[in-house]
């Protein structure tokens, strides 16, 4: 059915075009900007596919969906990791696709930190049950994360510790 597998570097034109979809469709989901990233050369996604840690969720055909995986640096917050960009076509929504991007890259973080976060926006309730399906627990909001023309987006920041 679905296959979960990191990006490769050569396939930086594929991982441009749905990581583009997704801030279109949804600005209020990333607190990157279509505009600013439509900008940007191929040579962009390229170099961030190449630190690794960006998950394809693919048919036999298309790329339906993509999560990203950033350790923190530094020897105080190293133990930490956050996930990023999680975006899945409409035509695969409901099908269980989001579920293995998460696990995937739950599974990937695991091997090297103690813990990862995430933001959400507040009122995104299906990412929010998602998220909390996988063991993920809110520890706090931040209000007006986002501001979009002249409305603002509160974002819930959520946890998940690996025992």
């Amino acid at each position: 059915m679905f296959t979960i597998r990191p990006f490769r570097e050569d396939e930086a034109a594929l991982y441009r075009d749905i990581r583009l979809e997704g801030l279109r469709l949804h600005p209020d989901a990333f607190s990157a900007s279509y505009e600013r990233e439509a900008a940007e050369p191929l040579d962009f996604f390229a170099r961030r596919l190449s630190a690794g840690g960006v998950f394809a969720g693919c048919d036999d055909r298309d790329v339906l969906g993509t999560v990203a995986f950033v350790r923190e640096i530094g020897p105080k917050i190293e133990h930490k990791a956050h996930l990023f960009g999680m975006y899945v076509r409409p035509a695969a929504r409901g099908t269980g696709l989001a579920g293995m991007l998460v696990q995937t890259l739950l599974d990937h973080a695991r091997e090297t930190v103690e813990l990862v976060q995430l933001s959400v926006a507040s009122g995104n309730t299906a990412a929010r049950r998602l998220y909390a399906r996988h063991g993920f627990e809110p520890f706090g909001v931040e209000r007006h994360s986002m501001k979009l023309g002249d409305d603002y987006v509160d974002a819930v920041h959520m946890v998940k510790l690996f025992d």
